[in-house]
């Protein structure tokens, strides 16, 4: 199992707590990313919003790849993965930046393509808003794109929706950049199979993310592509010396009030084509976190990772409050007991 953090791009996680103790500086997130280095973490998600879906529009947001780039300089071992969107970003452009920023990350830069979600973000930023079938179809070429400013050189392109002429872009990625990507559309599943490296999904069950790998391996084979490098899963993690501790923390940060990120939960709900019905629970932290049931003992935690791992899971992304504080919580009780194959009930133990 590879273990992945959220880097906190908005000041938390949590919908309905305040302050959660995670300012939004550059110094703070690098104290984090340290953190995760020395606490045996793989890899960082720095997600990409220029508006704050958890605070509201008025909240803080810092800029994602200026953010990733930043970090690059101050870490060795993490693999960092920034959010693209595509309507956000020429393709052109995204390469020279991509291929710049690896060169910094000496090859530990990837991607996470997304195909976004958030109406009201694009009007605010003059950013045309697409169909949520052409935003697939616009994503699957735009990667094409990259990938051919990455191999060839001039290269020329004529599409439905990126057309570039004798393009010269030097130099080129030592490391190619690995592109991850989530969807639980039927378009989106479908445009995945064909352009992404890696499949991301919301949190689920295990018996939803066996039967989602089972899914998007078969998509894969159709496709007439090499099976997928990854799969990864989004979570949010509470470890407590007790069971009684950790529940009385999720009661406290469910409990639910419709503040002024609400309005851009149910945009997300209304414009995405979900596979699995939300709720206010859901609502409390964002990507259904709560949902796979990393609550509890450092035991009880493993043990259900371990699970996950078993049906196909080999990557997590997870979501800490307050970041810092938790995050090495986890990588000093949770992670070796995952690493050693042991839950609570010994080791290879599953439920």
């Amino acid at each position: 199992m590879r273990f992945g953090y959220w880097t906190p791009m908005f000041g938390g996680w949590l919908r309905n707590v305040d302050d959660e103790g995670t300012p939004l500086t550059f110094p703070h997130l690098a104290e984090i990313a340290r953190a995760a280095e020395a606490g045996g973490f793989d890899l960082t998600l720095v997600p990409e919003l220029n508006l704050n879906d958890i605070r509201g529009f008025a909240g803080p947001t810092f800029d994602a790849w200026a953010t990733t780039t930043a970090l690059a300089a101050v870490t060795s071992t993490l693999e960092l993965m920034v959010a693209l969107r595509p309507s956000y970003h020429p393709p052109a452009l995204t390469a020279k930046q991509a291929a710049t920023m690896q060169a910094v990350a000496e090859g530990r830069l990837t991607l996470n393509v997304v195909s976004a979600w958030w109406a009201e973000e694009a009007r605010q930023y003059g950013v045309e808003f697409r169909e949520h079938d052409d935003r697939y179809a616009l994503t699957a070429e735009y990667v094409e794109v990259l990938r051919g400013l990455w191999s060839e050189t001039p290269y020329t392109h004529h599409g439905d929706h990126f057309t570039l002429d004798g393009t010269y872009l030097e130099p080129k990625p030592e490391v190619v950049p690995l592109v991850y990507a989530g969807g639980e559309s039927e378009a989106g599943r479908t445009a995945i199979a064909g352009f992404a490296d890696a499949y991301l999904t919301h949190g689920g069950t295990v018996d939803e993310l066996a039967a989602k790998i089972a899914d998007m391996r078969r998509r894969r084979a159709e496709a007439g592509r090499e099976p997928f490098e990854r799969f990864g899963m989004a979570g949010f993690a509470i470890v407590r010396d007790t069971e009684a501790e950790a529940q009385a923390e999720l009661d406290r940060i469910t409990d639910v009030r419709h503040g002024a990120a609400y309005e851009s939960y149910q945009d997300f709900v209304s414009k995405s084509q979900l596979d699995t019905r939300v709720d206010l629970k859901d609502y409390s932290v964002s990507n259904r976190g709560l949902r796979p049931g990393f609550v509890g003992t450092p035991g009880q935690v493993a043990e259900r990772i371990l699970e996950f791992e078993a049906v196909g899971v080999d990557t997590l992304l997870l979501q800490f409050s307050p970041a810092l504080e938790e995050l090495q919580r986890f990588g000093e009780q949770v992670i070796p007991l995952v690493r050693a194959g042991r839950g609570r009930g010994g080791a290879g133990a599953r439920a």
